[in-house]
């Protein structure tokens, strides 16, 4: 046994042997006999792969008339790439070649310095080449662009020859991102007529353009150029199912939705299913822009019950109300938003305004939303470290500017009609009744209404929630609820004026810029509060010493000879300055006595024609009577000489 072992070991050790293997220990076996070529000698070394590369050959004939092949040059390579392109552009378009042809009078008619009459040619030329095919070249690039020069110069036949093939097709390129360009250029140079007929086109999609992002450019352009009857067009289909059917039901004078479902006697909660369906697509998108929507929100927070309006300020409260307190009615959706909102949700407003506090500080409206959060948000050290730093960055630019004076002003004088208009005033009074203390019973029936509104009367529902303003019956409490603060507001403007360090900046920048601020239209209301210490008199126990300086600044500026030659007039004299002195010299002692013992003292004949005599006879109107003393006996014998003249009804009481 042990020797057939042994010769089957020594079989299969033959077996796996090979004489023709090569002793390389990294060789490789394999089962498949290797051919060996007859001709070892031509044998080549293989080369490792190479991906293969497409070149260009060109046919050239050589002398002996034979063709070869040779590379291209690179600028030949560049022009057969580019006949490529042509040939594959001239399959793929149909009006491939017309776009070329129009894109060249393009170039010709888009001049500046072209004259009239050619570019007229130019613009025939063009219009007559595109007849017939304006709607299907429309949404191209570069026709698109043709098509807006024509529209923007040519002839109103013309421009009427454009309108007439675009007409059907207004809807379809309102949400084109090329054509849409187009319809606004249209839009802008239309007739009334055109406009009317545009705007009618539009019936029954104002809703579903509003959640597109491209076409609710087009009905906000569109709204924006209509009247007011068109607006409220516009508007109607977006309260209601019934009136997006029935156009002869929008045709109504009422602008309000509440008056326009008392006349009508709609379901309340119809209207608010129909709006919320509107709107939350719409907020969803982050498409807030626009002011028509920002009329819709208001609209419908005015008959929103409690739940349903303090949602919309939840999705509102953050970096989407920043975009949308440009236009009036989105600034008072802010403020609504400061007064209403949560402590978290006026953190989330605040923390959105960071960066962009003094940009919002120079727009109309949004420099109202800027003087509500800092007259209502207890939180002042957020406020401070985003509001107050910002706006202390750009003090000086502020200073001077019609609105980004106005938080300033509200800080130092709050509330004030002087500074604020009407309108205005109103805005910042605003609040919703459904999230009103004051309204505690409208709101609880309002939330019961919800759940049953069809068999509520809909009288009631029309005189339910309504925008509230505080009026004079309003008890200090609910007026504090309304004005959304719980903390006091004189501790509240105190450590966000005097606290934070605004204060201190404000003097510093009326003592470095005391003659330029007198004689500003703007500037000069924020030197009188900062120099009478402000409402309430808050600036004076902690920087009265800072306080006299201006005073002072002041006093040298009036001390200055009045017949140094000069190519501005004497502060006393110009318009400006003269009466912002004569307000302080009415309305703060200090500078009075200042003033007169520096600059009027001895001098006073000199000043009593002109804008600088309303001046001198402050000191004899001033409700003071040190004041009127101190200045009595130097002006009486002016007086008497009929060189001072005081209207009769403020005579002296001696006299």
């Amino acid at each position: 046994m042990a020797a057939k072992k042994q010769e089957s070991n020594n079989k299969s050790k033959k077996r796996k042997q090979n004489p023709d293997a090569k002793t390389n220990t990294y060789s490789s076996f394999s089962k498949r006999p290797k051919l060996v070529s007859s001709k070892p000698e031509n044998k080549q070394e293989k080369k490792p792969f190479k991906p293969f590369k497409k070149q260009n050959f060109g046919k050239l004939k050589s002398q002996s008339g034979e063709e070869k092949n040779t590379p291209l040059s690179k600028r030949e390579r560049r022009l057969h790439a580019k006949e490529l392109t042509e040939a594959r552009k001239k399959r793929r378009k149909q009006h491939y070649t017309l776009e070329l042809e129009l894109a060249r009078l393009w170039e010709k008619m888009r001049q500046r310095n072209i004259v009239k009459e050619e570019r007229s040619k130019i613009i025939a030329e063009a219009i007559l080449k595109m007849k017939g095919k304006i709607p299907e070249i429309a949404s191209s690039h570069v026709s698109s662009r043709v098509l807006q020069t024509c529209v923007k110069y040519c002839t109103q036949a013309e421009r009427d020859t454009v309108f007439d093939e675009l007409k059907p097709h207004f809807l379809t390129f309102a949400t084109n991102k090329y054509a849409i360009h187009l319809v606004m250029k249209m839009l802008d140079n239309a007739s009334k007529k055109q406009l009317a007929e545009f705007i009618s086109s539009l019936r029954g999609h104002a809703a579903s353009l509003l959640r597109h992002t491209v076409g609710s450019v087009v009905i906000e352009h569109a709204y924006q150029l209509g009247n007011a009857t068109q607006k409220q067009e516009l508007l109607m289909e977006l309260y209601s199912t019934e009136l997006q059917l029935f156009k002869d039901l929008s045709s109504m004078k009422e602008s309000r939705l509440l008056d326009v479902i008392l006349k009508l006697n709609l379901q309340k909660g119809s209207v608010l299913r129909h709006m919320a369906s509107v709107i939350q697509p719409i907020l969803e998108k982050g498409i807030v822009d626009h002011s028509i929507i920002h009329r819709v929100l208001i609209e419908y927070l005015s008959i929103a019950g409690k739940t349903s309006a303090a949602e919309i300020i939840q999705q509102l409260s953050g970096p989407l109300l920043v975009r949308m307190i440009h236009t009036r009615d989105g600034s008072r959706i802010g403020i609504l938003c400061v007064k209403h909102g949560s402590a978290k949700e006026r953190k989330k407003i605040v923390k959105g305004l960071k960066g962009t506090v003094g940009k919002t500080a120079h727009f109309q409206y949004g420099s109202l939303v800027l003087a509500c959060i800092v007259s209502t948000i207890d939180d002042t050290k957020l406020v401070t470290k985003t509001v107050i730093r910002e706006l202390q960055s750009i003090l000086k630019e502020l200073v001077l500017d019609k609105n980004g004076r106005r938080p300033l002003l509200q800080l130092l004088n709050p509330n004030c009609t002087r500074y604020f208009s009407p309108d205005e005033m109103a805005s910042l009074s605003l609040s919703i009744s459904s999230l009103n203390a004051m309204g505690e019973l409208e709101v609880n029936s309002e939330t019961k209404s919800l759940k049953d509104e069809e068999s509520i009367d809909k009288d009631n529902n029309g005189r339910e929630v309504t925008m509230a303003k505080p009026d004079g019956s309003t008890s200090p409490e609910t007026l504090q609820l309304i004005e959304g603060g719980k903390k006091d507001p004189s501790i509240r403007r105190q450590e966000l004026l005097v606290g934070s360090g605004l204060a201190e900046s404000l003097i510093d920048i009326c003592i470095e810029n005391a003659e330029e601020l007198l004689r500003s239209n703007f500037g000069k209301e924020i030197l009188y509060e900062v120099a009478t210490g402000g409402s309430g008199g808050i600036l004076r126990e902690t920087l009265g010493d800072k306080m006299n300086t201006l005073h002072e600044a002041i006093a040298s500026l009036a001390a200055e000879s009045k017949f140094e030659e000069s190519d501005k007039d004497h502060v006393l004299e110009n318009f400006h300055s003269s009466r912002t002195i004569r307000k302080l010299v009415m309305e703060s002692s200090m500078f009075a006595t200042t003033l007169w013992k520096k600059a009027l003292k001895g001098k006073c004949e000199q000043w009593t024609q002109g804008h600088s005599s309303k001046i001198i006879r402050a000191f004899l109107e001033s409700s003071d009577a040190e004041i009127s003393k101190l200045a009595k006996e130097e002006l009486q014998p002016l007086i008497d000489r009929g060189i001072l003249k005081l209207p009769e009804k403020k005579q002296p009481a001696n006299k």
